[in-house]
């Protein structure tokens, strides 16, 4: 798996504007009104990664769900990482 350049993800993180870059990861809050909602998205989410074959690390607090992306087998943001984002993006559209 090859890490993205810092140009390339310049780049692509235009198309995903509401996820900030820290560090090495792509981070996004969202919110939600209740907790059973918020499980169901992480739930959808879920569905998403296991297709992927590639996982986020998720923090759940009541209605807001913190994600974060990162390809841990090279301590990098990888192509992985912004097709997840556009399918989490999609799941909380729906």
């Amino acid at each position: 798996m090859r890490k993205l350049s810092e140009i390339e993800i310049t780049e692509k993180i235009k198309e995903l504007p509401s996820w900030t870059l820290t560090g090495q990861a792509l981070e996004k809050d969202f919110h939600f009104k209740n907790f059973s909602l918020a499980l169901a998205f992480i739930v959808r989410i879920g569905i998403e990664a296991e297709k992927l074959n590639h996982h986020p690390e998720i923090k759940n607090i009541y209605s807001k769900v913190s994600i974060r992306l990162i390809t841990h087998d090279v301590q990098a943001i990888t192509h992985l990482d912004f097709l997840l984002a556009n399918s989490i993006e999609l799941a909380y559209r729906s």
